[in-house]
């Protein structure tokens, strides 16, 4: 029951929050600072928000209908070769990830762009490899 009021309590949030971008974006006329962005956000998360409950709705809904697929369907997700393969997957894609996040740094500094957006770059792919490191170490122990 309480998922169930979480995600219409989401839909009516999502929905909520497009109207006040939506309300934004028409009615200022000269946005200044960060009017100017803050429409575009709460349209955007507004729309997310509201997609993401509206799918959960509509999958709760189909799925009281047929309780077989619910239950193949929870025995999916928690099947352990499934969950090891996602695992698998999001190592691939953290790999990944630091090559890539190093070039763009390397590629912002290089071409002279503003400092502070670089420097969030590097402060942010510092904290992704320490919690790697982290629970890296984490592991090792409990292993």
């Amino acid at each position: 029951m309480k998922k169930n009021i979480t995600t219409y309590f989401s839909v009516i949030f999502g929905l909520l929050l497009l109207g006040i971008g939506l309300y934004l974006v028409k009615t200022i006329i000269e946005p200044q600072g960060i009017m100017r962005s803050l429409p575009y956000v709460c349209v955007g998360l507004g729309c997310g928000i509201f997609g993401h409950g509206m799918g959960n709705v509509i999958s709760s809904s189909a799925l009281k209908k047929h309780p077989d697929i619910c239950k193949q369907i929870k025995i999916e997700k928690l099947d352990e070769r499934n969950i090891t393969i996602g695992n698998h997957a999001k190592a691939k894609a953290y790999n990944m990830m630091l090559f890539i996040f190093g070039a763009l740094i390397l590629t912002f500094a290089l071409m002279g762009i503003d400092m502070v957006a670089t420097l969030l770059l590097v402060f942010a792919y510092l904290f992704i490899v320490g919690y790697g490191i982290y629970y890296r170490y984490k592991f090792d122990k409990e292993l």
